[in-house]
């Protein structure tokens, strides 16, 4: 039966289907421009808070228009997929790692997730016109998962949904199917401060504004030069991203464990210890890192880290990396 003609029963279809697939909450949004956001995102551009980050200057429009990513796109279909471990890696003796990165690199498992279900829409509805996004184009993920009705942006701009905290991914589906929409998530930060009076870098210049330049996370992923020395005692053994933030938040008392294996660390990364990540070497980084987001700032990216963490000197050879 196709059903591409009927709003309720294949809006029912996709989001009972994204709990089969085990997305923790699934929402649908309208595919229209993001007014407001273009005025936010224009105004933390002009004053250079994106860091290194000058993708974030291109395709500005694509960022804020999803019919200029995908022909005749009517709906957004916004996904959750919790990752909050059921045991943290130990934080005794040891540096610390975002514990989005203990597992196998989210955009894979995302993404194959995402387009079984794009096959179970095709399959009642014929082919679509549509794009899978996964933190890895020009769209404004947690704008979209806000409008979807899956929560709201915090004071640390990360989207906090009021039953399982902030410990999650945020994957979409750019399609051109008129679906029934989500009411948007309403704001529940209230008067509450705790994650900008934690911040070690006061990264956090201003509710809902994040200076990229002083960010921990930012800093041992994205930045590509020496730490700023500066900094040296706020890392706090942060040696790839950072959770302060959301450690501290409220809401994150909801977060539950997930049960997707993928995300599980595996036992090599559990048993790491100081010692053990000063004395990595390439092949070991390779072994432990293998599916991990962390190989993204590559080996000498995260020994540069460690050895900034560990004293403050300068690891890092720009050719090398």
């Amino acid at each position: 039966m196709n059903l591409s003609k009927n709003k309720d029963k294949l809006t029912l279809l996709i989001k009972s289907s994204a709990y089969e697939l085990d997305f923790s909450f699934c929402g649908v949004s309208k595919a229209d421009y993001l007014k407001d956001e273009a005025v936010k995102l224009k105004n933390w551009l002009d004053n250079k808070k994106h860091g290194q980050m000058t993708y974030m200057q291109n395709n500005f429009e694509k960022r804020l228009n999803p019919r200029l990513l995908v022909e005749n796109a009517k709906s957004i279909i916004s996904v959750l997929l919790n990752y909050y471990p059921k045991t943290k890696l130990t934080t005794e003796n040891n540096y610390k790692i975002a514990k989005y990165a203990y597992g196998k690199d989210y955009h894979f498992v995302l993404k194959n997730k995402l387009h079984k279900l794009i096959t179970i829409i095709e399959n009642n509805t014929g082919k679509r016109n549509y794009r899978v996004f996964v933190d890895s184009a020009p769209v404004m993920e947690k704008a979209w998962a806000q409008k979807s009705g899956l929560g709201w942006i915090g004071k640390n701009t990360c989207l906090i949904n009021k039953n399982i905290g902030s410990f999650f991914f945020i994957g979409q589906i750019v399609i051109d199917l008129e679906l029934n929409y989500d009411k948007p998530g309403k704001n529940y930060c209230g008067d509450c401060t705790k994650c900008i009076d934690a911040c070690p870098t006061g990264a956090i210049t201003k509710p809902f504004e994040i200076d990229a330049n002083k960010c921990i996370s930012y800093l041992t992923i994205e930045y590509k030069n020496e730490l700023p020395k500066g900094f040296k005692s706020k890392f706090n053994n942060w040696i790839f991203g950072c959770d302060v933030c959301q450690d501290v938040c409220p809401w994150n008392r909801f977060a539950k464990p997930h049960n997707v294996p993928a995300f599980y660390p595996n036992e090599d990364l559990q048993k790491m210890k100081k010692t053990d990540w000063e004395n990595l070497d390439k092949e070991k980084f390779k072994k432990i890192f293998r599916d991990s987001a962390v190989k993204r700032i590559k080996f000498e990216g995260l020994k540069r880290n460690i050895e900034f963490v560990k004293s403050g000197l300068s690891y890092f050879d720009l050719k090398n990396w």
